[in-house]
């Protein structure tokens, strides 16, 4: 492929510029690599009910 051929060639029909735009925009989106989540952290009002430090569920369930 030289530098003057396109990346893209339209060989069917007449594409609008938005219809144009779209397809380069769902090729762009389509060649980047997925992204994982970040994992799921409790929110502070689940963190609020647990016991602080090591055992904590532990040291919970016994008498005082």
């Amino acid at each position: 492929m030289s530098a003057e051929e396109p990346l893209i060639r339209v060989v069917r029909g007449v594409p609008t510029a938005e219809e144009l735009a779209a397809l380069v925009g769902a090729i762009v989106v389509r060649s980047r690599p997925a992204v994982t989540p970040a994992p799921k952290t409790a929110s502070a009002w689940a963190r609020s009910g647990r016991p602080p430090g090591p055992g904590g569920w532990h040291a919970a369930g016994l008498p005082r």
